[in-house]
């Protein structure tokens, strides 16, 4: 049987993200790359030399990358506020868009995103965590029922902070100066809630079967110098008292992909019947159950095709023609852009915020 060849284009190297991605396309036997474009050359240089990229391919103008490359799939790689921009000016040109993570800059926007969407053509939103195999690990036991209904979702996670490393989380030595990345500019986006969060409770929703809390709670910090915050607590409150916690943190000990840091990354979660800690790049997770309340570890074995990463698992949906599901959904993601915004509002007036009170 001959398999579609997908055409990819990569536009906007805000999210250093993007070169992870561009790898994982020209890895992917059914995909070629046509286009990589963004207005500003030298942040194309790293990609272009280390994946060999042809002069040919590279553009700066994205309008001429989508009608010259004429790409099947756009992956997009803004900051955060311009998500739905991007989309919609990508989108008219009949293609299926992977959008980094987060969703988008509230769930205004992230309807935005939906709404331009070509009739016949999927949007996904990549959460880099869904590909960590101690997570999916978690996910199928839960499914399976092991720990019962999941009462309560812990999370704690983040990095050294976004200038510490570059794609193929390559380390920098002498991370430059914070006012001047967007990463630290409120305006567009910047911050570890905006960062984070969206993890933590997009996955939640994933183990929990997609609830919504009635009430969510944040406090920020960080250096009052900046713009926006680097460390944040979000608290969930669910009907029937249940209460579950979300912290985002730039500037942890170690990057939790070289050494986990203390507190630990990951999730923990508590079930009706057992609970799971599942921690960020283990090869096992932590259960109890009922039935065996000492506990013991579970192996988590490396993740097969094609839930390796997001370009194997939207290409499998595209040639199979099914609606991408869990994390990657629009509809799951909206969720978690929900909590989000109530957590940035609960943040900015300092109170609780019910749910319903989110525009």
């Amino acid at each position: 049987m001959n398999r579609r060849i997908w055409r990819i284009a990569g536009i906007n190297f805000d999210h250093m993200h993007m070169g992870d991605l561009l790898r994982m396309v020209l890895a992917h036997p059914q995909a070629r790359l046509v286009g990589i474009c963004d207005p500003r050359p030298e942040r194309m240089q790293q990609a272009i030399a280390t994946l060999q990229i042809p002069t040919s391919a590279v553009f700066t103008d994205p309008d001429a990358c989508l009608e010259q490359s004429r790409p099947d799939l756009v992956i997009l790689c803004p900051s955060t506020m311009q998500h739905a921009d991007w989309v919609e000016r990508t989108a008219p040109y009949d293609v299926h868009i992977l959008v980094e993570k987060p969703f988008a800059a509230s769930t205004g926007d992230a309807d935005r995103m939906v709404r331009a969407m070509k009739p016949g053509r999927q949007l996904a939103i990549n959460w880099p965590l869904r590909w960590v195999a101690s997570h999916a690990r978690a996910q199928q036991l839960i499914s399976e029922g092991r720990i019962g209904e999941v009462l309560e979702v812990h999370f704690y996670d983040g990095n050294r902070g976004p200038l510490y490393h570059l794609a193929d989380k390559v380390e920098v030595a002498n991370p430059g100066d914070k006012r001047g990345s967007w990463w630290y500019q409120a305006a567009r986006g910047g911050g570890s809630l905006r960062d984070y969060l969206g993890y933590g409770v997009t996955l939640g929703a994933w183990f929990d079967g997609g609830r919504l809390p009635i009430e969510v709670t944040c406090v920020t910090g960080g250096d009052p110098t900046l713009e926006v915050d680097e460390h944040s607590i979000t608290i969930c409150r669910y009907a029937g008292g249940h209460l579950s916690k979300f912290e985002t943190r730039w500037g942890t000990f170690t990057d939790p992909w070289v050494h986990q840091p203390t507190p630990r990354c990951g999730f923990s979660i508590v079930g009706s019947h057992g609970t799971i800690a599942s921690e960020d790049y283990a090869p096992s997770i932590r259960v109890q159950t009922r039935a065996e309340p000492q506990g013991w570890s579970e192996p988590c074995p490396p993740l097969p095709e094609p839930f390796q990463n997001p370009i194997q698992y939207f290409l499998h949906c595209l040639d199979h023609e099914q609606p991408v599901d869990g994390p990657l959904s629009p509809a799951l993601s909206r969720l978690g852009q929900r909590i989000t915004d109530a957590a940035i509002l609960s943040a900015s007036l300092r109170q609780t915020i019910r749910l319903d009170q989110v525009p």
